[in-house]
């Protein structure tokens, strides 16, 4: 044999390989899929309190809709039934007018209240709009703003 050959054989008998424990790998692997299912509880938890808190988010945003539709609702039929009898107002009153000057002098005294009552109506249903607007998004901007402060704090 060379001396090559006789220093590889003898470096080979020398060589330990490291044992290989199954114990202490179970342990870890044990340890990492339960750390696993603990961060998966924590999540489901997270996840099922968000869903529950959108659930009263919305329910409560839905409430608030209905209710403000119906305040809206009614404010159109005033709005309509006090434009019908200031219509059927005029309608007599020109029915009654003598003169050509009389039934100008009406529909131009009428055009004039009905712009007037125009903008005022305007401005009541602006009114109405702006708090419905207010009232629907209140829930859901807090809910948002709560979520972010949630998202900021962990």
């Amino acid at each position: 044999m060379s001396k090559t050959t006789a220093k590889t054989a003898e470096t080979i008998e020398n060589v330990e390989f490291p044992s290989f424990d199954a114990s202490k790998a179970t342990d870890q692997i044990r340890a990492f899929a339960e750390k696993g299912v603990e961060q998966s509880k924590e999540a489901y938890s997270k996840l099922k309190t968000g869903a529950e808190e959108t659930q009263k988010v919305l329910e409560s945003t839905y409430e608030t809709a209905k209710t403000v539709s119906s305040d809206v609702s009614l404010k159109a039929i005033a709005a309509l039934r006090a434009n019908a009898e200031a219509s059927f107002s005029h309608l007599e009153a020109l029915v009654g007018a003598k003169t050509l000057s009389e039934v100008v002098e009406l529909q131009t005294s009428f055009l004039r209240k009905r712009v007037e009552m125009a903008v005022e109506q305007a401005k009541e249903f602006q009114a109405v709009a702006t708090k419905a607007v207010e009232d629907v998004s209140k829930p859901v901007k807090t809910a948002f703003e709560k979520a972010i402060k949630d998202v900021k704090a962990a």
